[in-house]
Formats: structure tokens, sequence, C-alpha cells
């Protein structure tokens, strides 16, 4: 019986999609529920698995064709059988054709990190040992490519230097000079128009402040363990800062409200976006009502949220909405940046590496953990004052977290 494979119903914010990955050929045998194909949407990668056993009869849209909700991707016969790896899999590759087939079928038997890695820096599929279940390449065997291929290019090149020592008019060796083109990813496409969108539409001002980060970190030293044995989780610094943002959040709500047209709305509630990096860009998922969370849940939910990003699993639902943003580029090792707004929202803070530096104390020099702050605001809406006076707080929350206990 032969049955239809058609793209997944997209939600109301999503018009279409781009067929990403097929990861099945024509003539191959599929187990029920074995991943067909990915399809790419503006900010997440839906996966549409296998209805049954059986075999994938025929490819209506190919990789780069663009789709709407329930269009029809391909024809599965539910019940047959067919060969382990495709039409072609079996016979060695005579032709041109025949050796583009084994890429491909090389290629879709590598994860989506893989696959995006080999095509960065021009790895043939073939020459990748995959480690995964089935034969299956994951990033790590990429990688280990990678470095096979360093060791081999930077091993004892003195001959070719001692001739050009001798020679003095021989031309210098510049190496391969590559370059690859490749199309921007729709998720990326997405990124690009939001943030060009936020430039031109708001009045984007950035005011910094640095907090000591020593109250914390003895905290956190004093209290890891019996944490970590509590919950479950390792105790970090996201869940203080998103603990100290929404309080301060309830003291100036003009940070936590957002511009619709001529009308300004304050939310009662207090969804804070978490930005994640992945290999496919910068998401955004939603710590929904993190006044109601304890540090516990949040360093968990933070936790699920990266491990998600990572597989290119964070569903629409999780990436929708948000009232403020917290931004941590010092996991990369930045000192000081000025964030760019999330739009619809006003506010975005910025957190950075955490660096040793003199600080008067008391009238004395001390060295202390110090970290630079910053928040990006809509000066149409937020003044300075109440920027300023919202990142103080949150500054004095981090060095007393104490405050946070008491409500003060």
């Amino acid at each position: 019986m032969s049955t239809e494979i058609k793209a997944p119903q997209f939600p109301e914010s999503v018009a279409d999609g781009t067929v990403a990955t097929w990861h099945k050929k024509v003539g191959e045998t599929v187990k029920r529920d074995e991943l067909l194909v990915d399809i790419e949407t503006d900010k997440v990668v839906l996966e549409v698995p296998a209805p049954a056993d059986g075999v994938l009869k025929e490819i209506l849209k190919q990789e780069g064709d663009t789709v709407i909700s329930q269009e029809v991707l391909a024809v599965f016969a539910e019940g047959a059988s067919g060969s382990a790896g495709g039409a072609d899999k079996a016979k060695e590759p005579d032709s041109k054709e025949d050796a583009d087939d084994s890429d491909e079928k090389s290629s879709a038997a590598a994860g989506p990190a893989a696959r995006k890695l080999m095509a960065e820096h021009g790895i043939d599929a073939d020459r990748v040992d995959g480690s995964g279940k089935g034969g299956r390449i994951t990033r790590d065997d990429v990688e280990k490519a990678l470095k096979a291929r360093e060791t081999k290019s930077t091993a004892a090149p003195a001959e070719k230097t001692s001739t050009s020592a001798v020679t003095d008019t021989a031309p210098a060796d510049v190496g391969e000079r590559e370059e690859r083109r490749v199309p921007m990813t729709r998720l990326r496409k997405r990124i690009a128009e939001r943030l060009i969108d936020a430039q031109q539409n708001a009045a984007i001002l950035t005011t910094f402040n640095e907090v000591n980060m020593k109250p914390i970190m003895e905290m956190r030293k004093h209290y890891q363990a019996d944490f970590e044995k509590t919950h479950g989780v390792r105790l970090g610094f996201m869940s203080f800062f998103v603990r100290a943002c929404v309080e301060a959040l309830k003291r100036y709500p003009v940070m936590n409200a957002s511009i619709d047209g001529d009308d300004v709305v304050y939310h009662g509630y207090y969804d804070v976006g978490v930005a994640v990096s992945s290999d496919r860009g910068l998401v955004v998922p939603i710590l929904r009502d993190a006044d109601q969370k304890g540090l516990a849940e949040i360093e968990t939910q933070i936790i699920e949220f990266g491990n998600k990003a990572k597989q290119g699993k964070l569903s629409i639902e999780e990436m929708t909405g948000g009232t403020f943003t917290i931004s941590n580029g010092g996991v990369f090792g930045s000192l000081m940046s000025t964030p760019i707004l999330n739009p619809p929202q006003t506010a975005i803070m910025g957190m950075h590496k955490i660096q040793e530096r003199p600080m008067a104390v008391d009238g004395k020099v001390e060295i202390l953990p110090m970290m630079y702050l910053a928040v990006s605001y809509d000066h149409r809406l937020i003044d300075g004052k109440e920027a300023v006076q919202f990142l103080v707080t949150v500054k004095q929350f981090i060095e007393d977290p104490a405050r946070l206990l008491l409500d003060i």
C-alpha cells in the first residue's frame, strides 16, 4: 500500500520551509519512526519520520525545494522491502553519476552537525570513519578527520623551506587560495532580517555597569556540593542573574514592556529569553514564568535548552514570545559588548567574562573578580534613568544575594 509522505503542519508564524536533507534514498528499506527527511524553517528544523516499515518509492521534493504545510514530499510503500542502503548502494560506482550517488549516501549517513562541518571544510564523507550507530558519522568523527588532515599538512615541510632559502628569486609558496560559496540557511536569513529590523525601527541605546562576582562565587563554592546532591544539577551563575533580573523587572516594569504600534503593552508576567548558541545560529528559548521558578529549576531548564539547541530539537513554542532577554557572551570570552534588542522586546541584558581587576575598597586596593554588565534598551519607551536604575538593582542583588531572599 502506497502512502504519501507530507510536510508537517507548520505553525501560523511559519509560512513555508525548505527540504534540508533526505536521510533515505529511493528503494531503501525503512523502519517505522526512522527519520526520512529534515524540513528547515525560519526558526527550527522539523523531522519527518517513516509512518511504518516499508520502502521509500519516490521523492517528489528534492533538497533545497521550498514546501508549505502538508505538501506531499514523497511516496512510501508500507510493508514492502528493498535494499538495505538504497538501490545503488551494492554496486561500485563506474560512472560520475554513480559516484555522485555514493557521495550523497555517505553524506546522508552523517548527523546534521557532522554534515555541516564536512561541508564547511570540504571533507569527503567517504574519508571519515563513522563511530555512531550503524556507522553513522558524528561531529567528533569529523573533528578527528580535520585534526588528521592538519597534522599531514604541517608535517615537516623542511625540504621546501631549505630550497626556498637557496633560490632567492623563487616565488613564495602562498598555498591554496580556496573559496567556497554556500547558501545562507533559512534561520540565518531570519536572524539577519530581525537584526536589521531592530536597528532600523528602534532607538537603541546601551548603558553599562560592573558587578563584583565574589559574593556569588563564594556562595556557589560553599553550597555547590549540597545543591547538586539535593537537586541533581550544578549551581551556575545564570540562575542568579535570571532571578536578579526578574526582581529588577518588578521594580521597573517598563523594562518588561513592549511597543505595539502606538500602544505600550505592560506584561504582568516574566518570560525571560536566554540566548543560546547553536550550529545553526543564535536561538532564544524562553523561561516561562521565571518569577515562579527556583534556582534549580532554572538551571535544569537552561541545560535542557542548550542540549536541544545543539541537536536542533527546540520547538517553535519554546522560542516564541518572551518579555526580556539575557545574553551571555562571557562564555566565549567577551569582555564587553552592546547587545541588540530582540523585537518586540524593548530591553536586553548582556553578561560578560569574569575578569580579575584591581578595585578600590574602603580606601584599599583589592583584586576582585569583576564582570561588566550591559543593558540595551529602546529609548522610544525607556528613559536612561530607568535603564540605569534597573542595572544598578541587578548589580545590588548579585553583590548581596541575601536581598533576593529578603525581597529588599
